[in-house]
């Protein structure tokens, strides 16, 4: 006979291990090591990665404010990284530094994606014109390579056409991609960013 899984939700993790120390008696280990076995029974590492990926998770619900059919999505992303992504972005939704981890680089090649036209052929060119608008370091070369790796971009055998891959992108993506275009939306035209700059005092 099948045993059916049981769920449990604490609302106070602290609390729920002081509970459980004064039931397991002198032999409870103490209120930080049960605290931290409990976390790692849940699949966390710790304690400490724990409260990082609520956190995270807390402070991405409160930026991405969505309707009910995009609460599937919040709740399959991976919140932590969806934040270390963000972080490599400025205030205008450019990338700031290629991320040495894969998985960051993988997440914020989709944003570059995303703003690729769907559905057409681009030279070397123009490639290069759309990802040095979305960047900031200066290798168009090293995103277009790992865009081919990732399933996000085709090229013809001889170099003479790029296309984007049509694909549904994965939750933390899709975060992504609302976040970045908010702040797109949001930043002043560099023009008018600059002559604001100029317009201050000297410190």
């Amino acid at each position: 006979m099948s045993r059916l899984p049981q769920s449990l939700a604490v609302e106070d993790l602290s609390a729920f291990c002081r509970a459980l120390g004064r039931q397991l008696g002198e032999s409870s280990p103490g209120h930080l090591k049960l605290m931290n076995m409990l976390a790692r029974a849940g699949g966390y590492q710790n304690l400490q990665h724990l409260r990082a990926v609520q956190a995270a998770a807390a402070r991405s619900r409160r930026r991405e404010q969505v309707a009910s059919g995009a609460q599937a999505v919040q709740a399959q992303a991976d919140h932590r990284l969806l934040e270390r992504c963000l972080n490599q972005f400025d205030g205008q939704g450019q990338l700031l530094r290629w991320p040495s981890r894969r998985a960051v680089q993988t997440l914020a090649l989709f944003a570059l994606w995303a703003e690729l036209p769907a559905g057409q052929e681009m030279a070397e060119r123009q490639v290069n014109a759309q990802l040095n608008r979305l960047h900031l370091f200066d290798d168009p070369a090293t995103l277009r390579r790992t865009m081919i790796s990732c399933g996000l971009l085709t090229r013809r055998r001889d170099g003479s056409g790029y296309r984007r891959v049509e694909q549904a992108p994965p939750a933390e993506a899709q975060l992504l991609i609302r976040a970045l275009r908010r702040r797109r939306a949001s930043a002043p035209p560099p023009g008018q960013a600059e002559a604001q700059g100029a317009g201050q005092p000297a410190s």
